[in-house]
C-alpha cells in the first residue's frame, strides 16, 4: 500500500514526506493531524517488512477514544488495507501485517515501564498528556522516526525541550486544512473567537495559549467508581445538531463526589436518549435530573417510563452550583474522557481588561451542565475542608490548499 491510496489531506502529505527525526504535529481541534499520522503509519508499515510502530496513549480509554478509533476506522474503510494485514489483535490492540510488520497501541504508568521493548516508528498521542520521563525511555528506543501531536492549550515539555532543536520539524494547523470536516463544525470552532478570544487561538489557529481562569482545579482521576458509593442522580443535559447531548452518573461517598460519564453525542432523539440510558445499566427508578428548559422532552422521557425532573434554576443557580461544586472532592472515572476535556477548558469570561469576572464561558459544558443540574437539586454545600497534598489531574489535551499551514 502507497500514500496514492488514500484520499489524504495536506498534513498527511508533510508528515508522510518528513526526513526529520522528531514531527511534531501542533494542531487546533478537529484539524486532522492524529488521523494523517495513522495514515502515515499504515503506509510505512506496509511498504517495508518488520517494521515494529508503537502509538502510545495517556491511557487505554484516550487511545480507544482517540488514535485506536481512527486507526480502525481507516482500516475498515480500506479494501488495499485489508488485504494487507494478517489480523487486528483485539485483546493486545496489535495490527498484525502479512510483511511481518507491526502496529500496536500502547500505554504506560511510568519510565520504568516505558524502557521495555524497541521500535522503528513512535507516535506519542496527545503528548501533553504524557510525561516527560516517559517520552525520554520511548524515544531512545527509537530508530527511524518519531511523531507527536497535541492541541496546545499551554506550553510544556515539548516547547521547552525539542521545539528549535536540530533534527525537529514543527507542523502547525487547524481546521481549515481538515478538507473533509463538516461546514456546521468549522462555525462552532470560529465562533468561539466571540466568546473566549483565547480559546479561539489554540482551538481555531491551533496556536500556543495559555488558559486561565479555569474554574474548578479540585478534581481528579480515579480508576472506578467505588462500590459502596452512593447514588446521587444521574444528570442529563439536551442537545442536538450542534451540541452535545450529554449524561452523567454521580455519586458520593465518605463526603466526596464520585462521576462517571454515560454518554456524549450530538443528534439524539428523546427515543435514542431513552436507548442510550438502558445501555448504559440507568433503570427507570433512578432519578435523573434534565435541564429544566427543556420541558416537552422531559415530558416525553416520562411519557417513555423514566423518573425525569427538571433542575432548579434561579438568577445565580449557574454560580450556586460551581459554589457547591468547588467544596466537595471531585473523583473522575478514567473511561470519562469527554468530561476530563470539559474540565480542562471551562474558565471564567474576562472583561475588556483580561480581567476575570464572576460568570463562566457558556460552552465545554454539555457534561459540567448536568453535573450542575444534580447538585443543585440534591445537594447543599460541603464545609469539608479540601485536601491539599494532591494536585488535580487535568487533560491537556485539541483545504487541502491552505498557504498558512505551518511547518519549521
Amino acid at each position: 500500500m502507497t500514500a496514492n491510496e488514500y484520499e489524504a489531506s495536506i498534513l498527511f502529505k508533510q508528515n508522510y514526506a518528513s526526513t526529520a527525526h522528531i514531527v511534531i504535529n501542533q494542531g487546533g481541534t478537529s484539524s486532522g493531524k492524529t488521523y494523517a499520522i495513522i495514515q502515515v503509519l499504515f503506509c510505512l508499515a506496509c511498504e517495508k517488512e518488520k517494521q515494529v510502530i508503537t502509538v502510545v496513549g495517556q491511557d487505554i480509554p484516550n487511545l480507544k477514544a482517540g488514535a485506536l478509533r481512527d486507526a480502525l476506522g481507516i482500516y475498515n474503510g480500506s479494501i488495499q488495507l485489508k488485504k494487507l494485514v494478517k489480523n487486528f489483535n483485539k485483546t493486545d490492540r496489535i495490527f498484525e501485517f502479512y510483511n511481518d510488520s507491526i502496529i500496536e497501541f500502547k500505554s504506560y504508568k511510568d519510565g520504568q515501564d516505558a524502557k521495555s521493548g524497541k521500535r522503528d516508528y513512535l507516535f506519542i498521542n496527545e503528548a501533553n498528556g504524557i510525561e516527560w520521563n516517559i517520552y525520554t525511555e520511548l524515544a531512545l528506543r527509537t530508530k527511524t522516526r518519531i511523531f507527536i501531536d497535541y492541541n496546545p492549550n499551554t506550553e510544556f515539555w515539548v516547547h521547552i525541550n525539542l521545539i528549535g532543536k536540530l533534527g525537529v520539524q514543527l507542523i502547525i494547523s487547524d481546521h481549515r486544512h481538515n478538507p473533509f470536516l463538516e461546514q456546521n463544525m468549522r462555525d462552532k470552532i470560529e465562533n468561539t473567537k466571540d466568546i473566549d478570544p483565547e480559546q479561539w487561538r489554540v482551538y481555531a489557529r491551533g496556536l500556543t495559549g495559555k488558559i486561565n481562569g479555569l474554574i474548578f482545579n479540585n478534581w481528579y482521576v480515579c480508576d472506578d467508581i467505588p462500590q459502596d458509593a452512593k447514588r446521587i442522580a444521574v444528570g442529563l443535559d439536551f442537545g442536538f445538531t450542534n451540541d452535545q447531548t450529554g449524561c452523567v452518573d454521580v455519586y458520593l461517598q465518605n463526603g466526596e463526589l464520585w462521576i462517571d460519564e454515560l454518554f456524549y453525542e450530538t443528534g439524539l432523539t428523546n427515543k435514542d436518549i431513552a436507548a442510550r440510558l438502558t445501555n448504559s445499566g440507568i433503570g427507570k427508578s433512578i432519578e435523573i435530573i434534565a435541564d429544566s428548559a427543556e420541558p416537552k422532552s422531559i415530558e416525553e422521557l416520562k411519557r417513555l417510563g423514566w423518573h425525569v425532573k427538571g433542575a432548579k434554576k434561579g438568577a445565580d443557580s449557574v454560580n450556586h452550583s460551581i459554589d457547591i461544586l468547588k467544596r466537595y472532592k471531585i473523583n473522575i472515572s478514567r473511561r470519562s474522557i469527554n468530561l476530563h476535556k470539559e474540565l480542562g477548558r471551562y474558565k471564567w469570561k474576562t472583561d475588556r481588561s483580561g480581567k476575570t469576572i464572576n460568570e463562566p464561558v457558556d460552552t465545554w459544558n454539555h457534561l459540567i451542565d448536568p453535573l450542575r443540574y444534580v447538585v443543585l437539586n440534591k445537594l447543599k454545600i460541603n464545609t469539608l475542608a479540601m485536601p491539599k497534598s494532591r494536585l488535580p489531574y487535568r487533560d491537556n489535551s485539541w483545504n487541502n490548499t491552505f498557504k498558512d499551514l505551518i511547518t519549521i
